[in-house]
């Protein structure tokens, strides 16, 4: 019987990546990656996931945070539907979206004008130099971000200036450390191989939600409250809706191009992992479990 040490298809996540840093669970591993960019891009596929996000989904551990009147920037905000969300619960306290594609940030706004939502705005962005005054905002929310950034603490730093004294920063991360699937299958095994090595050539870090509390912590915020949740696909339409974005992103989106830029993958390799996920739509036992990371992050009060 084959110990299953050897089988390198029940521990997806479990090799180090030919791009990642030599000790990658520190928070410093990371800081001086040759890149620093957004690896999936902005393909239709892409924006198609993102849009499915709302606070409830994506951000229910700041719920009990949020109250009318208070100001938020959303760094990251994509296509808009968690800031959008998010104004609506904040009204009529001014929300702002930044995102670093002018093309994202327009269909943000035109979410927000087309939902009635007049207290959201949205501009393009930089999380390393947010053009805000120190203590402009209540609290600052990235969910998915700091895993694309090489910089993580900086940004968090950047983050920390423009939050007001004793306010609240909220940060949510995917870890594909742990992320895993049923059935066995060498083909999204292959698919996540591909996917961190891009990760990390692209300058990010795919374990981001392990890290974002010692992150935190680095970047001067106190009395960090730290969580986890998890995303999980199994339901005919969940798999559908999930894997077929996929299989479609793994040929089509930038995600395709890293990695064949970066001699990870060839696109005979690609087209693979399409079909393995479309392969893993069609299993009724199909089952797909992401958890992520979570922080909320006070900015000291100023003392009296």
């Amino acid at each position: 019987m084959t110990d299953a040490s050897e089988r390198p298809d029940l521990h997806p996540a479990s090799a180090a990546p030919e791009y990642a840093p030599a000790d990658p669970d520190m928070p410093e591993g990371i800081e001086s990656a040759p890149r620093d960019t957004y690896m999936h891009g902005h393909h239709e596929s892409v924006l198609r996931t993102h849009s499915w996000r709302t606070v409830e989904n994506s951000a229910a551990y700041l719920i009990p945070e949020l109250h009318p009147g208070l100001t938020l920037l959303d760094v990251g905000c994509g296509p808009g539907t968690i800031t959008v969300d998010l104004a609506r619960r904040l009204a009529p306290g001014t929300v702002i979206g930044i995102d670093a594609a002018s093309a994202v940030v327009e269909q943000a706004a035109g979410l927000a004008h087309d939902e009635g939502v007049a207290n959201a705005e949205f501009r393009v962005g930089d999380v390393y130099a947010l053009g805000f005054p120190d203590g402009s905002f209540d609290i600052v929310h990235a969910h998915q971000v700091l895993q694309h950034v090489a910089n993580p603490v900086a940004a968090m730093r950047e983050i920390r200036r423009v939050l007001k004294p004793g306010g609240l920063f909220a940060a949510r991360d995917v870890d594909y450390g742990g992320v895993v699937w049923y059935p066995v299958s060498e083909g999204l095994s292959e698919w996540m191989r591909v996917y961190r090595d891009v990760h990390f050539w692209n300058g990010g870090n795919p374990d981001a939600g392990r890290a974002l509390k010692a992150w935190a912590r680095l970047a001067g915020f106190t009395g960090i409250r730290s969580s986890a949740s998890i995303w999980c696909f199994a339901s005919e339409l969940e798999r559908e809706w999930w894997g077929n974005s996929w299989a479609e992103r793994a040929t089509e989106s930038d995600f395709a191009s890293h990695a064949i830029q970066s001699g990870v993958a060839d696109l005979a390799d690609l087209r693979a992992m399409a079909d393995a996920w479309r392969a893993w739509v069609a299993d009724p036992d199909g089952w797909f479990a992401m958890p992520h990371g979570e922080i909320l992050a006070r900015k000291e009060a100023a003392r009296p």
